[in-house]
């Protein structure tokens, strides 16, 4: 369908979302950015970001890798971002975005160990 209609709005909705639900057999974001990136409208194209970013999340909380809760965290608030992003300029009656929104922040409070990965402290290279 998209190498006859490439700009077939349902068709890239369904592309996306069949691309996000293999997050966990390591899929590219690449991959997902580039249908992404070919939606026509600003919202949507900020909506399904969200989307790649929250489904991404969801793979990794899900296969448990020790060490990955910084960056779980940090793929959540990226979502939530992109949410924000698109609900200022969500059509007229469309709560899409921030149903999703409270959806990640569910998630947050779901999981407290979910937290930023702490700040690195260096120390400055001493010349003379």
């Amino acid at each position: 369908m998209l190498r006859i209609e490439p700009d077939n709005h349902g068709a890239l909705v369904t592309l996306l979302r069949a691309l996000t639900d293999q997050f966990q057999d390591n899929v590219t974001l690449a991959e997902t950015r580039k249908v992404v990136a070919s939606m026509a409208d600003e919202y949507e194209r900020a909506y399904y970001s969200g989307i790649i970013c929250e489904r991404r999340a969801k793979a990794l909380l899900h296969q448990g890798i020790h060490g990955s809760a910084s960056a779980i965290y940090d793929w959540i608030r990226e979502a939530m971002t992109w949410y924000e992003q698109a609900e200022a300029i969500r059509p007229p009656a469309n709560d899409d975005a921030l149903l999703r929104w409270n959806t990640c922040a569910r998630l947050l409070m779901r999981h407290p160990h979910l937290q930023p990965a702490p700040e690195q402290q260096t120390e400055p290279i001493m010349s003379e």
